[in-house]
């Protein structure tokens, strides 16, 4: 079965429990499992302990992020690989982020488009998630999404990001496979570098490799690329795969080159550090979410302190110690 996560209105239905979608995510329902995203992404308090359950379930699937400069064709390379890794027998899922709507807070669909045909056709789930002001290239509920497709029995699943240049680094702490896409005429060839994401690339593609510059690019990167491993303590050497999206050109390489990752990873023992940094991100995002919803319900207290920290009677440290209910003593 196929879908595709679209605007339009759902029909009205009686509400299901979150604890009883579960066992339907398990089962691999596609309707569960967007009925259970749409709840991990509006934060209902109601879907957090089935949430818990639906990871528990998980830990399977290969997680690949796509990222790179908005306009070097992201979209239309993850409906390639949807394609590649579906006529492998593969179930693919893909959350694509968005930057939100400024009115509507909704995510602004931008080329989503050119992936409902590929998941159509393939035995895909694509999700399209609205970043809602949460910096780092994802959406708040990105790795939640992530987990019900993992526990629906998806894999790959891949995340595709916004595309904002240097704050697009949190992918690297969200998924195993980090492939940077990039484009010829940009920028100038070190442009990659000054977008501050070329050292968690795994694997650099470049697109639109019909074109007579992207020889030029190819040839920068696979220059950088010979200084040695991109990742300390990884023996990983990064290709850079020049692929065509459109025509289909080398996407069946850039595909292998992906698995070739993936067998890296779990043959290397580097996969456990991966998951280790997933975990510990997970953990510290969680908590400064927490965090700060506590204090978007209740402003009175923050408020206060507020106040303190622009008369001057205090300065900010001291104040989100006292937030915390820490001693200030535990700054020095």
């Amino acid at each position: 079965m196929t879908a595709f996560a679209s605007s339009r209105p759902a029909r009205r239905t009686a509400y299901v429990p979150s604890a009883a979608l579960v066992p339907e995510v398990l089962r691999g329902s596609v309707l569960a499992v967007a009925r259970m995203i749409s709840r991990a992404e509006a934060g209902y308090a109601e879907a957090a302990e089935a949430l818990a359950e639906i990871y528990r379930h998980g830990g399977k699937a290969h997680v690949l992020g796509i990222t790179g400069v908005p306009g070097a064709g992201k979209s239309t390379l993850v409906a390639a690989l949807i394609r590649a890794f579906a006529a492998d027998g593969h179930k693919v899922g893909v959350v694509a982020v968005d930057p939100s709507s400024p009115f509507s807070g909704g995510a602004i669909l931008g080329d989503r488009v050119r992936m409902s045909e590929a998941a159509q056709s393939c035995q895909a789930f694509v999700r399209s998630m609205a970043t809602r002001g949460h910096l780092g290239g994802l959406a708040r509920a990105t790795l939640q999404a992530v987990d019900v497709l993992d526990a629906a029995g998806y894999s790959p699943i891949i995340i595709e990001t916004v595309g904002v240049g240097q704050d697009e680094v949190e992918v690297v702490t969200a998924a195993h496979t980090i492939v940077v896409l990039s484009a010829p005429g940009l920028g100038d060839d070190i442009q990659a570098i000054k977008a501050g994401i070329l050292e968690i690339a795994d694997i650099h593609a470049i697109s639109k490799s019909d074109r007579p510059d992207a020889s030029a690019t190819v040839a920068a990167l696979r220059g950088m690329m010979s200084l040695g491993p991109a990742r300390p303590g990884s023996d990983w050497q990064t290709p850079v795969l020049p692929v065509s999206s459109l025509s289909g050109e080398r996407i069946n390489e850039l595909k292998d080159a992906i698995s070739r990752h993936w067998d890296h990873l779990r043959d290397s023992g580097e996969l456990r550090e991966r998951e280790r940094s997933i975990g510990r991100t997970r953990i510290l995002g969680t908590a400064r979410q927490l965090f700060q919803d506590r204090f978007k319900r209740d402003t009175g207290e923050l408020e206060a302190h507020v106040q303190a920290v622009v008369s001057r009677t205090t300065d900010p440290s001291a104040a989100a110690c006292l937030l915390l209910g820490w001693d200030n003593e535990v700054l020095a």
